[in-house]
């Protein structure tokens, strides 16, 4: 009998291989300490997931500046103090021929002014005024210190292959610094940096240049990025082509394609039915990229996903709040035990909160059930939307309510 095509291997263009198909996708799990330093709670965590059968498994936000936080327990790789803690969590989560990636990031102008009371960013461009509230207005980075901040890049990922971890994923989506440094109306810079696709788009490529020539081939770089911002006059699918074709030609190992940002996060919202965020856009970029595609977001049939290799639609299979129900979902598929994911959609049984509220509550839920799976515990599955709502607030206070991503 042949194998699924969720179980072939996949050699990247570094000739490492892939076990299978599964892709693990990037969610802020929130575990650090009080220091931003990893815990033993994550080391319970990625162990769990490499278990359960992923080929990949991707980490939450990393930060690379203790200075620049996403949000409050994001774990921070700045110098190599907690590198014996950072070894435990690589080689715990690389069990099972699993390969353990970590996401590095800085958040740009998109940390919040309770961690920051002067965010930087490519351009002195605050976010739109819904989220004045939320974000203190950015000051512009000199040249010196954008290359300062590439050398951050580098060094965390430096200390990640010294710790064990098998990749990185360098973030440039969801209107973080790297996808604020791509965007036209974030980005009016008049050097190096900014100005044409080419001098936007050199920020990301001199971080992964550097990562490549400081670490090697045997050690995977990969990149998510957005295929558009979807707002007027921002970062387009146009230019976005643009930058993963350099990527690919460049030599990246995998490429996940995502959209939005703070500002327009609808691509992020749960959909009833199985809609697979961006695999149109997938489909076009393979026929133009060499470098592997990962399309995350809406699978939840293995027939889909089946489709989906088959027809060369996307390289992997990614996956995000379906591996939190069901942390060993990959290996559950492999058994014929489970071809279809129920995720549950949560309610207040207040429409009106429910509408306004829904992004937060299905933020607190995953959050909730990966917390319990660190904890040793299996996730409950539950549509009550007031259970996550009093459980954040009880452990964030008022700052839980402020824009947040799960990935």
């Amino acid at each position: 009998m042949s194998k699924l095509e969720v179980e072939q291997p996949l050699e990247l263009p570094n000739k490492i291989t892939i076990k299978n198909r599964f892709f693990k996708s990037a969610m802020s799990e929130t575990l650090a300490d009080r220091n931003n330093s990893p815990t033993p709670l994550l080391v319970n965590l990625y162990n769990e997931w490499a278990k359960g059968g992923s080929g990949i498994v991707v980490t939450g936000n990393v930060m690379i500046d203790r200075q620049a936080l996403g949000e409050p327990g994001n774990v921070v790789i700045d110098d190599e103090r907690d590198l014996v803690t950072l070894k435990q969590w690589a080689k715990s989560g690389t069990v099972n021929h699993t390969h353990l990636w970590v996401q590095v990031n800085h958040p740009g102008k998109q940390s919040p002014r309770s961690l920051s009371k002067e965010p930087v960013a490519p351009s002195a461009i605050a976010l739109n005024k819904k989220y004045k509230s939320f974000f203190n207005q950015p000051r512009e980075l000199t040249t010196g210190e954008v290359k300062e901040i590439i050398q951050k890049f580098i060094n965390t990922a430096r200390i990640v292959k010294k710790a064990g971890f098998t990749g990185v994923q360098i973030h440039g989506a969801h209107g973080y610094l790297v996808s604020q440094f791509l965007s036209p109306v974030s980005n009016q810079r008049e050097d190096e940096y900014g100005g044409s696709i080419e001098n936007r788009m050199r920020f990301l490529i001199d971080i992964y240049t550097g990562m490549r020539e400081a670490l090697g081939t045997d050690f995977s770089i990969s990149v998510k990025l957005n295929i558009s911002d979807f707002s007027e006059g921002g970062f387009s699918e146009e230019e976005a082509v643009k930058v993963m074709m350099k990527l690919s030609d460049l030599g990246i190992d995998l490429i996940e394609i995502s959209g939005g940002n703070y500002e327009n996060p609808k691509m992020f919202n749960e959909t009833d039915d199985e809609d697979v965020f961006f695999i149109e856009y997938a489909k076009k970029l393979k026929l133009k990229i060499k470098a592997p595609i990962v399309v995350t977001g809406g699978f939840r049939t293995l027939k889909t996903m089946e489709h989906a290799l088959s027809e060369k639609q996307t390289t992997m299979i990614g996956l995000a709040r379906p591996l939190v129900l069901y942390p060993d979902l990959p290996n559950q598929i492999s058994k014929g035990k489970r071809t279809r994911i129920d995720t549950p959609r949560l309610t207040t049984g207040l429409s009106f909160l429910d509408k306004k509220a829904g992004g937060f509550i299905g933020i607190s839920y995953y959050e909730q059930q990966i917390k319990r799976i660190a904890y040793g515990e299996k996730p409950v599955i539950h549509r009550n939307g007031w259970k996550p709502i009093i459980s954040t607030l009880k452990s964030h206070g008022l700052t839980a309510l402020m824009p947040r991503r799960t990935n």
